[in-house]
This record gives C-alpha cells, structure tokens and sequence, in this order.
C-alpha cells in the first residue's frame, strides 16, 4: 500500500492504517531504536509508541513521507527512552556517545520551545543538503542511523580515522551554520 492511502486511512481513524504502517515500515522502526538502545523489548515498545503518537498526530499532521515520519518519531522515543535509562545509570553507551557528540552542535529544547525545535530541523536539513554527499551520507549514517566508525567505515570504504575526522569537521560547520541561523 502506498504513503497516500495509509495516510487516508489515518485521517479516516480506521485502524487499518495501523496495520499497515506496521507492516509497511516496522522492521525500518525497529532497526532505528535497535541502534539507539540496543535492546529489543525497549525497541519494540518504542516502535509501539510512535504508532500510537502518530495516530494521535495525523491528522492534523499530514507527512510528506510516512517512512521518515515514523523513523523520526520512534528515533525521538527511543532517544528520550535512552536518555531516560542512562540518567537513572550513567552508563556509558554507543547511545549516550551520539548525544554528546551533538550536544556541542544543539541546544536544549524543551517541549515549549518545539517552534525552534522545527527550525533547528529545518536549519539542519538545509544545512546536509548543502554538504558533499559523502559528508551527509556519513552524518546520517552516525546521527540518524546510530552506526558505529567502524560499520560507517565498512559503507563508505573510508578508514576509521577518516571517518571520525569527516565528522567532526561536519560538526563544526553545524555549529558554526546554527549560530548564524540564530539558534544557538
């Protein structure tokens, strides 16, 4: 079934949608919180939980894309899941890694400020859409996906090395393109 007709379906409250949703782009969900948490139970709620946020979403929300849609939703759940786990432990995870590598580059947000949420979003989008491809495809390899340097290395063929270099130059260029944009 196609993004369109799921997404009629979502406006109609039929819970067909749902099923849909789940069978079209479950496995996708579940591999974003897989990498995110690392743990199955907590990735399968999670991917749960993005299905209920986005019947309660669309409508009014209505996605260009329901595959990017859901990944960003369970990715967001997963994250705040992760978060939420590694403040009661303060383990050190592949997770927590991701975040504070881009804790340099974003500001907090807090659920009130989601207007400079959806900003910061668009700023970033504008900003991987400006990058070399191989740039961007390793930004979103590490940030969106949650791959390790090594895995990034194995997709690219860059070295280790290269690849933690390309990223923390990408980095950079962030910070420095979401301080002219005003949102640092």
């Amino acid at each position: 079934m196609h993004d369109n007709e799921i997404i009629a379906l979502f406006f109609k409250h039929d819970e067909r949608a749902l099923k849909e949703a789940a069978d079209k782009y479950g496995e996708l969900c579940r591999s974003v919180s897989m990498r995110i948490l690392n743990d199955s139970r907590d990735a399968e709620e999670c991917v749960s939980d993005a299905y209920l946020a986005a019947w309660n979403r669309i409508p009014p929300e209505k996605p260009r894309s329901l595959g990017a849609f859901l990944c960003r939703i369970v990715r967001n759940i997963s994250v705040s899941r992760l978060r939420k786990d590694t403040a009661k432990k303060r383990g050190g995870g592949e997770g927590t890694l991701l975040l504070e590598e881009l804790d340099e580059c974003l500001s907090e947000r807090s659920a009130e400020e989601k207007y400079i949420e959806s900003e910061t979003v668009s700023a970033i989008n504008g900003f991987l859409k400006k990058l070399p491809k191989l740039q961007r495809d390793i930004f979103v390899l590490r940030y969106y996906h949650g791959y390790g340097y090594s895995r990034i290395s194995d997709a690219t063929g860059y070295e280790e090395n290269n690849v933690r270099a390309i990223l923390s130059n990408v980095r950079k260029k962030l910070k420095e393109y979401l301080s002219k944009e005003g949102l640092l």
